[in-house]
């Protein structure tokens, strides 16, 4: 089983439409959307919920009224003023930080842990996916990804399949790392622009400095070409293979309108350029 992670450094390059592309064209694959804070492979992918399960979080104090004294000694403690004269609790103030709970002479601060959102194991017409949706503005994402990874290694595992294909988040954080760790491979979308080329070298850092392998895609690469030359200058100066270069279509926009991958929707040279990357990966 091999575990193929496409990221991109910045949002909107096109990874996503890439990932569904290599779930129409792999064989035997199981699939994840690691993007937990904005999930769409799924809208290519069309998938249906098998199962759902919670994901919970960090925590929030909640005081037991029945209990406290009202000594106000927790609104003098918390730094983040989540707690008001009245002994109630800012939900969205509180970090959870626990300083309350343990200097109130009472016991009557808890810590409960946060709903922080859903993840499902779901079939599709290509092979299993695993996805999540976290809540608006809740943290944690990188655990997440990590819960979810996991998940899909279990399926993959049980049911023999060959690949582990996941659809990363974009910029270098928590999430984009957990999404990395022990991958076989990462696919970098990038494009020949200014913040195309800064994001793309931030990421290969990233992946470098954890020892994975390296594949880039130069999308809409005939946008500017100057700038196509310039990656692949960083790329050859940093012994990366440039893996594909794919030229703007608005099959690609197309495609997404009609909620279809790539290799489904038309073929043409376009398709027959990512059919030809996908075999590359999954010899190379």
């Amino acid at each position: 089983m091999r575990q193929i992670t496409v990221i991109s450094g910045k949002g909107g390059t096109g990874k996503t439409v890439l990932t569904a592309s290599f779930a129409a064209l792999a064989h035997n694959a199981c699939f994840v959307d690691c993007d937990v804070d904005a999930a769409d492979l799924h809208l290519l992918l069309h998938p249906t919920v098998k199962q759902k399960y919670v994901f919970r979080s960090g925590t929030t104090a909640r005081i037991d009224k029945a209990i406290c004294t009202g000594c106000g000694e927790c609104i003098d403690v918390c730094r983040f003023s989540a707690i008001d004269k009245d002994i109630e609790v800012d939900e969205i103030a509180c970090e959870g930080c626990e300083i309350c709970s343990i200097i109130c002479p009472s016991r009557a601060i808890m810590m409960e842990e946060n709903l922080s959102g859903e993840w499902y194991v779901s079939g599709t017409k290509y092979g299993p996916l695993v996805h999540a949706r976290l809540g608006i503005a809740e943290e944690n994402s990188g655990k997440l990804v990590t819960t979810i990874r996991k998940a899909a290694k279990e399926i993959a595992e049980r049911e023999r399949l060959d690949y582990i294909i996941s659809d990363g988040p974009p910029g270098i954080g928590c999430p984009v790392i957990a999404s990395l760790s022990g991958v076989d491979m990462a696919i970098i979308v990038t494009e020949p622009t200014l913040a195309g080329i800064h994001d793309m070298e931030r990421i290969a850092d990233l992946a470098a400095h954890f020892s994975i392998p390296v594949r880039i895609v130069i999308n809409k690469y005939d946008i500017n070409l100057d700038n196509t030359e310039s990656i692949k200058e960083i790329c050859n100066r940093r012994k990366i293979r440039v893996a594909a270069h794919i030229p703007f279509s608005e099959t690609f926009t197309e495609s997404i309108v009609r909620g279809v991958p790539l290799p489904e929707y038309r073929r043409n040279k376009i398709t027959e350029q990512i059919a030809d990357l996908w075999q590359n990966i999954t010899v190379g």
